[in-house]
């Protein structure tokens, strides 16, 4: 067999296809990315009022609790955010919400 007839067995990938296949990988990549942005920010969430409902009886100052509490409500607005498809601010919210409860932490 020639090359020539190796070639005429493999179907060719018009300009269209490939622009399709294109789509179709970011709007998977988008779908993956506001997926991760909700779930981590209702994990970062959960971990919050956790601490929050742990640190309540525990004879700490009312700070403590309030900054746990006030940094998991900023991460369930990140995630909510984030299924809204606004996964960059909800980025940035995550990041601030477990600033706050790492404050929250340090005056424990």
């Amino acid at each position: 067999m020639t090359a020539d007839a190796e070639s005429d067995d493999e179907p060719e990938i018009t300009e269209v296809e490939a622009a399709d296949d294109e789509g179709e990988d970011l709007f998977e990549d988008a779908r993956r990315a506001r997926w991760t942005a909700t779930v981590t920010g209702v994990l970062l969430a959960l971990m919050g009022l956790t601490a929050a409902s742990m640190r309540v009886g525990g004879g700490v100052r009312a700070l403590v609790p309030a900054a746990y509490g006030s940094g998991a409500a900023v991460c369930v607005f990140a995630g909510a955010l984030g299924s809204r498809g606004r996964t960059r601010w909800a980025l940035w919210l995550m990041i601030l919400g477990t600033m706050v409860m790492a404050l929250g932490d340090q005056f424990d």
